[in-house]
C-alpha cells in the first residue's frame, strides 16, 4: 500500500513538473497567434489597421502580461498598440496604463495639497494622466515627419535601382541598406516579408499601418496601380518624389505663415495663469476671494472653460489648412 501511494505521489509530481515546463508561455502564445494570422487569407490579415504587429513582431517584455491579456479584449487597446508601434516605443499597453494612473494619482495629490478646488484637482489629474499618451503622440508625429522628409530620397534611390536593371524587391533592399532611419527599418521589414513569401501588396499595406503617412500612401498606391496596369515604374517613382517634395515645401511655407498664430494662441492661453501666479507672489493673498468664495469658484470655472474653448478654436483655425 505504501509503495502504491509513493508511486502515485511521484507520478503526480513528475507529471505536474512536466506540465509546468512544457506549458506554452505568453510569448509562445503570441507567436502562435501571429502564425495563425499569417496563415489566414491575406484579405483577413490586412483588413484591420490595428494588426500592425502580426508578422514576426515581438511584443515588448512586460511584468504585467496578465493586464495586457485583459486589455486585448477592448478596441482601445488595439488603437494604443498601433500608436505605440507607430511611435517606435518599447512599452506594453498595460504598463502604459499603470504609468498613467500613477502619474494621475501623483498629480491629484499635489493639487490637493495646494488648492481646495475640486475641478482644478481633477484637471491636474487628467493632465498628468495624459502625459504618457501625449509623449507617444509627440514621438509618433516626429517619426512620421522624419519619415516624410527622407522618403523622396528613398524613392529616387528605388528609381535609380530600377533603371539599373534591379527588381522591385532588390530596390527595396537597397533602400533598406543605404537610406537613413526611420525609412531604413520600415523598408527592411518589407524586404524581410518578401523573403518570407509575403505578398508585396500586403507587405506595403502593413508598412502603411506602421507609418500612417499621406506621402507613403501616394507611393504605395502608385506601386500597386503600376503592378496591376503596367507602365514605367521608374518614371512613376520620379513623379511621385517630385510631388512629395513640392508638398513638403508648401507645408513648410504654411507653417512659416501660421507661426504667428500659433505663438498668439500659446500667449493668450498661458498669460492668465502666469499673471495670476506672479500677482500672488508679489502680493500674497490677492486671489483669496477667488479661492475662498463660491462666486470666485464659479469665476474660475468659467475662466477655465473660456480659456480651453479659445485655445481649441485657435488650434482648429491654424491646423485647418491641409495640403
Amino acid at each position: 500500500m505504501i509503495l502504491i501511494i509513493a508511486f502515485v505521489a511521484i507520478s503526480s509530481i513528475t507529471f505536474g513538473v512536466m506540465a509546468l515546463v512544457m506549458n506554452t508561455s505568453r510569448h509562445q502564445r503570441a507567436i502562435e497567434r501571429r502564425v495563425i494570422s499569417i496563415r489566414s487569407p491575406s484579405g483577413e490579415a490586412g483588413s484591420s489597421g490595428t494588426q500592425v504587429e502580426q508578422l514576426l513582431k515581438v511584443d515588448p517584455e512586460s511584468s504585467f502580461g496578465w493586464l495586457d491579456e485583459v486589455l486585448q479584449k477592448y478596441p482601445i487597446s488595439q488603437i494604443l498598440t498601433a500608436r505605440i508601434v507607430q511611435a517606435d516605443i518599447k512599452i506594453s499597453v498595460g504598463k502604459l496604463l499603470l504609468v498613467s494612473i500613477g502619474l494621475a494619482v501623483c498629480g491629484y495629490a499635489a493639487a490637493y495639497l495646494c488648492v481646495s478646488i475640486w475641478i482644478i484637482q481633477a484637471a491636474v489629474a487628467c493632465l498628468f494622466f495624459y502625459v504618457p499618451y501625449g509623449f507617444i503622440s509627440f514621438k509618433r508625429s516626429r517619426r512620421i515627419a522624419a519619415f516624410n522628409a527622407r522618403l523622396p530620397d528613398a524613392i529616387d534611390m528605388m528609381g535609380r535601382a530600377l533603371r539599373a536593371g534591379h527588381s522591385m524587391t532588390a530596390s527595396i533592399n537597397m533602400v533598406a541598406e543605404q537610406s537613413t532611419e526611420p525609412v531604413t527599418s520600415e523598408f527592411r521589414e518589407v524586404f524581410k516579408q518578401q523573403n518570407f513569401g509575403f505578398p508585396l501588396r500586403d507587405a506595403l499595406m502593413q508598412m502603411l499601418d506602421h507609418v500612417p503617412s499621406q506621402d507613403l500612401r501616394v507611393l504605395v498606391t502608385g506601386i500597386l496601380v503600376q503592378k496591376e496596369t503596367g507602365g514605367n515604374l521608374a518614371e512613376i517613382l520620379d513623379r511621385t518624389a517630385a510631388v512629395i517634395r513640392e508638398r513638403l515645401r508648401i507645408q513648410g511655407d504654411i507653417r512659416t505663415h501660421t507661426a504667428q498664430g500659433r505663438i498668439t494662441g500659446w500667449v493668450l492661453c498661458m498669460l492668465p495663469p502666469i499673471m495670476l501666479l506672479a500677482i500672488n507672489i508679489i502680493n500674497p493673498g490677492y486671489s483669496n476671494v477667488l479661492v475662498d468664495t463660491p462666486v470666485g469658484h464659479m469665476l474660475i470655472y468659467v475662466g477655465l472653460f473660456l480659456l480651453t474653448t479659445g485655445g481649441l478654436i485657435i488650434r482648429q483655425i491654424i491646423n485647418g489648412i491641409e495640403v
